[in-house]
């Protein structure tokens, strides 16, 4: 095994792990976070319909032209982004789900634009 694919395993771990506890209701959905070496993904999931209320990425439109798609800067406006997104959708309160990852730089950034956006968690 690589030192990508046991990183990979660790994190899926994680998940899990985090998931079991973690659920995101019709009141207060989960806003969930995916990052590559490139982009960040944000979602607002409300999990008992199995429906996406929202979605803000550096690939989204809203996003394209802005600059450097892979550092915090770029987790900072994807964040205020899905605020808006959020709120759009009527969504004040969420469940941060950080999806294994450590909550530390990027997925900090975005967490803390979401709040500053508006969003509760």
């Amino acid at each position: 095994m690589g030192k990508t694919s046991t990183r990979l395993l660790k994190r899926q771990r994680r998940k899990v792990s985090i998931r079991k506890h973690l659920s995101g209701t019709t009141e207060r959905p989960r806003l969930t976070v995916f990052r590559t070496t490139k982009h960040i993904y944000a979602q607002i999931v409300d999990d008992q319909t199995g429906a996406t209320l929202a979605a803000a990425s550096t690939q989204s439109k809203a996003y394209k032209g802005k600059g450097n798609t892979g550092n915090s800067d770029a987790a900072t406006k994807v964040g205020t982004l899905i605020a808006k997104a959020g709120k759009k959708a009527g969504v004040e309160k969420v469940v941060f789900d950080r999806n294994g990852y450590l909550f530390h730089g990027r997925v900090k950034a975005l967490a803390d634009a979401a709040r500053e956006g508006g969003l509760d968690f």
